[in-house]
């Protein structure tokens, strides 16, 4: 059951690697980490990642909530603006802001966060929208995006690998990302020989923490401070 789930419930970080894999990197990421939730690999993993993440870290923040519905609510004006029609995006916007209405209204937050982030049409509104405004953002900041882009040009690239469900998300997808929303993100991987770190933007206190490996992402949590 647990398995076939686009976000699991938490679980111990072992469980992300057999025991007969352990290395160094693998004991770096237990010190530092106590559990993962597992997110499935359709090639949205990092956006309903991200999503879940973001929205799970703001749960216990009330005056929190407000500011990312209202920074939703502002992003509809970057997608205009990007030449997207309201029609294409009015309903994954709705969607994300009713998940968060749903959320603050509910007696238990990471449980109805859980359950709707694994109705699949749902999740993947949002997933939608997060690729949507990814796209906006790449656009509406052409000159300095398009030195990053392989693509025969910027459009192109974002029709073709940031709009389409199940693309995998690069390096450029994740900076957008990050700077629309003005949210900054930790990203463990576990690619090379080390566990290595990346805070993005460098420098700032990331309000989530994602493992990458093997062109997949998971949704990290720390050891709680002493």
């Amino acid at each position: 059951m647990e398995a076939s789930r686009l976000i699991s419930c938490r679980e111990d970080v072992s469980s992300l690697f057999p025991d007969h894999t352990l290395g160094s990197k693998h004991e770096d990421l237990r010190s530092q980490f106590c559990s993962v939730r597992k997110v499935r690999g359709d090639g949205n993993c990092f956006y309903r990642a991200f999503c879940f993440a973001h929205l799970e870290s703001l749960l216990h923040n009330a005056r929190a909530l407000d500011r990312f519905k209202d920074k939703v609510m502002q992003s509809a004006n970057d997608l205009s603006r990007a030449g997207f029609d309201e029609s294409s995006f009015k309903d994954h916007l709705n969607t994300l802001l009713d998940v968060v209405q749903q959320c603050q209204q509910a007696d238990e937050e990471e449980a109805t966060l859980l359950r709707l982030f694994n109705e699949q049409m749902t999740s993947d509104s949002m997933v939608q929208y997060l690729r949507l405004l990814t796209s906006a953002h790449l656009r509406n900041h052409a000159d300095f995006f398009c030195n990053f882009v392989e693509s025969p040009n910027l459009h192109a690239y974002c029709h073709q690998e940031v709009e389409a469900m199940a693309m995998e998300c690069d390096h450029v997808d994740i900076l957008a990302l990050t700077q629309a929303l003005d949210v900054t993100i930790h990203i463990g991987s576990l690619e090379g020989e080390d566990l290595v770190h990346h805070i993005i933007p460098e420098g700032a206190e990331p309000s989530m923490h994602l493992l990458y490996q093997t062109s997949h992402y998971d949704i990290l949590y720390p050891h709680p401070q002493p």
